[in-house]
């Protein structure tokens, strides 16, 4: 069964979830894209906000942790070091190993 396992691959989903101080969304939501736009690689990346309030959630799913690893350089850190006075407090971030995905036809 290991064998068979060890051709298998994941997709890995880095998570963040933070809220931004009253009126700075559009200002992070600017970062948030200018950071993505420097990514190379398989990735899919969602930036989704609350309509009632100034919480925010950024999903970025990544082909492998790989991808992931290689496309946290300096330049992103200085983006998120910009970005980071925004937040009420710091956002939580987890990454999670995608185990079942499930297709039924929707596309965003």
């Amino acid at each position: 069964m290991s064998d068979f396992q060890d051709f298998l691959t994941r997709e890995c989903v880095h998570v963040a979830v933070g809220e931004f101080k009253p009126g700075k969304f559009e200002e992070a939501q600017k970062l948030y894209e200018e950071a993505v736009s420097t990514y190379r690689g398989m990735f899919k990346a969602y930036l989704l906000r609350d309509p009632d309030s100034d919480h925010g959630l950024s999903v970025i799913f990544w082909d492998s942790i790989e991808d992931m690893k290689a496309n946290q350089g300096e330049t992103h850190q200085n983006i998120l070091k910009k970005m980071a006075p925004l937040f009420t407090q710091l956002p939580q971030v987890g990454m999670y190993e995608v185990v079942c995905q499930i297709d039924g036809g929707f596309n965003p």
